[in-house]
């Protein structure tokens, strides 16, 4: 009996320690530059992770853009849930989690120096996220430096989004194999910092 009573003890003693990630989660303001995980049980298609992209927002399959930045977990599950329910029979059921924190990391995992440009990477990539790669870089080698495409890229149609002088974003398509063809020159583009580079999933005939 008193080693049954010790078991159950110990185990009460080990539940705040269990829930300590939780309820970090819970507490926790997302910021640009964190990677979020959403799932959606009813449609596994729809599962990723997303860049939290500077101005705040993230960009999720049937629902559009969803505010991220400065709100909880809990609050762009709701979102989330309200924007994909007209798609559902009945309000989907959706888990989102903070997966990576934004702080930007040099490709060779090595520490940020002065002479930096912070870029984002979202949807296709290897390792979506934010990193810092050192001035001069092109698209082309900032696109090797994060590992690469997923198997599921459609590479013809990449996206490099750029803010001009006024502020309003500009959005330039990419053709990789047009690149690599030596087509075209736009993968010798030196990135600077706030570029968002976004790889969407290929079509069911792409």
């Amino acid at each position: 009996m008193k080693r049954i009573i010790t078991k159950i003890f110990a185990a009460l003693l080990l539940l705040p320690i269990v829930g300590a990630p939780a309820l970090a989660q819970d507490n926790y303001k997302i910021k640009p530059g964190d990677v979020v995980r959403v799932e959606v049980l009813e449609d596994s298609s729809l599962n990723r992770d997303v860049i939290v992209l500077p101005d705040g927002r993230i960009s999720f399959p049937l629902a559009g853009p969803v505010k991220a930045g400065g709100q909880s977990v809990e609050e762009v599950r709701s979102e989330v849930i309200e924007k994909l329910a007209s798609n559902f029979a009945t309000e989907p059921t959706v888990f989102v989690s903070v997966t990576q924190l934004g702080t930007p990391t040099l490709s060779g995992g090595s520490t940020a120096s002065k002479d930096t440009e912070t870029i984002y990477f979202l949807g296709e990539v290897a390792n979506p996220g934010a990193f810092e790669i050192e001035s001069g870089t092109t698209m082309l080698q900032a696109l090797a430096s994060v590992g690469g495409f997923s198997k599921f890229a459609a590479t013809k149609r990449i996206q490099l989004r750029r803010k001009d002088k006024s502020n309003k974003e500009q959005v330039y398509t990419v053709n990789y194999k047009a690149i690599l063809q030596g087509k075209s020159s736009i993968g010798m583009t030196i990135m600077e910092s706030g570029d968002v580079i976004i790889v969407p999933q290929r079509r069911l005939f792409e």
